[in-house]
């Protein structure tokens, strides 16, 4: 798959300031990615609806991850997936009555089109599900070969993955037993699975039922890929193993990142996966959880049919901490909107007080676990004292300006 187009990044004077994350595998603020390449892995879409300001806000948090990164100096390899084909997908396509292969294009078009709006820098790979098919069918074999994997004695056989496989799951997302069985079938694991030997166990690759779409394979008959696997084959043919970072919504750790982790260990008999793995909080609407069930989900692509500015979306969803469970209103807009005019207004002027100050700040708390609310908060104080008349310094507004963009990647 194509990505969308990407935007230049300013160059920024003075001294950079190296990235720590909180790291869901240990429970601690720590480094992440320490160059000269720096490798990240995001979970992307499933193309069965549009962006929604949940979607937005896990992307706009790696993004603000690979501009520190490359305010480091570093060549940022970036690899996102598209899941263009899951069971989330072929419901929605039935439901309404239209061709799966359809919704999924049209939807994955338009998620280019919502983070191009949001200047979000791209991925160098970005890979889609059925084009990676090959590669997850060679990897099925593989776990088969060396026991990790089982057919289920069943009508359709079926290939599980061994949860115990490697011995270690749980260890990234902290997830006990307990709380893995209770959340696993709300997270697309089906425990009732006749034939399975552990409820738990993650399915590999479904074998062609009536009316589904199936691929042919020799080795492992016709069929289509299990979801987690996906990620581990599309981040281990190009990233490798121990790449810096698995980043995605809080709703991932367990069981998509976990089993991820995995498949892969499982497949490479090495560990760990990621080095760091970092999760975002959720967003909500009016203090309810934002779902499609619901009916209370906010498109990004619905906000610019309405003409609000793509960077007051993106500086309404930055006023938050990105670990944060919070909750959408038109109060954050309408605020992200006026914090975007007065700064618009403030890198016009012919002077200022100096910049240099206000962007070591901002390095200083992007730099510890993506402070956004301290980060915008330096930039408030400049541009209070620039509309105030203070300052003398005719550089301070474009040093502003480069600054917003370089690190926040809002174009003012």
């Amino acid at each position: 798959m194509q990505p969308w187009s990407s935007v230049s990044v300013p160059g920024l004077p003075g001294r950079a300031r190296p990235l720590h994350l909180f790291d869901t595998a240990t429970g601690e603020v720590r480094p992440v990615g320490t160059g000269p390449q720096a490798r990240m892995y995001v979970c992307g879409i499933t193309p069965y609806d549009a962006t929604h300001l949940g979607h937005a806000a896990t992307y706009l948090a790696y993004d603000l991850v690979h501009r520190l990164w490359l305010d480091n100096g570093y060549d940022v390899h970036y690899v996102q997936n598209v899941t263009d084909i899951d069971d989330p997908l072929l419901e929605r396509a039935e439901h309404d009555n239209e061709d799966w292969v359809v919704l999924g294009m049209r939807e994955t078009a338009l998620f280019r089109e919502d983070m191009a709006a949001l200047r979000v820098l791209p991925p160098h790979d970005f890979v889609g599900a059925v084009e990676a098919i090959p590669e997850i069918e060679r990897a099925v074999a593989e776990l088969l070969a060396s026991g990790a994997a089982y057919r289920v004695d069943d009508e359709y056989p079926d290939v599980y993955f061994h949860k115990d496989a490697t011995g270690r799951l749980g260890y990234e997302s902290g997830y006990s037993l307990a709380e893995m069985n209770e959340v696993f079938p709300e997270r697309g694991g089906d425990p009732q699975r006749p034939g399975k030997k552990d409820p738990l166990d993650a399915l590999l690759w479904r074998m062609a039922r009536p009316g589904e779409p199936s691929w042919d394979s020799e080795e492992l008959g016709a069929g289509r890929p299990g979801w987690h696997l996906e990620c581990s084959v599309i981040a281990l043919n190009r990233l490798g193993m121990a790449f810096d970072l698995q980043g995605g919504g809080s709703d991932l750790a367990f069981p998509h990142h976990e089993f991820s982790a995995a498949h892969a260990e499982a497949l490479t008999e090495r560990h760990p996966f990621a080095r760091h793995y970092s999760h975002t909080g959720m967003v909500g609407l009016d203090g309810q959880k934002m779902s499609k069930s619901k009916g209370n989900l906010v498109f990004v692509s619905r906000l610019r049919g309405d003409r609000v500015d793509p960077m007051a979306i993106r500086l309404a969803l930055l006023g938050q901490h990105y670990r944060s469970d919070r909750s959408w209103t038109a109060d954050l807009l309408t605020a992200g909107a006026a914090r975007l005019a007065r700064w618009r207004q403030a890198v016009t002027l012919d002077r200022g007080p100096e910049a240099e100050t206000t962007l070591d700040r901002m390095r200083e708390r992007l730099g510890d676990d993506l402070d956004t609310e301290s980060a915008l908060r330096a930039v408030d104080e400049w541009v209070e004292q620039a509309l105030c008349g203070q300052g003398s310094d005719p550089r301070s507004p474009s040093l502003v300006r480069d600054a917003v963009d370089a690190l926040l990647g809002v174009a003012l």
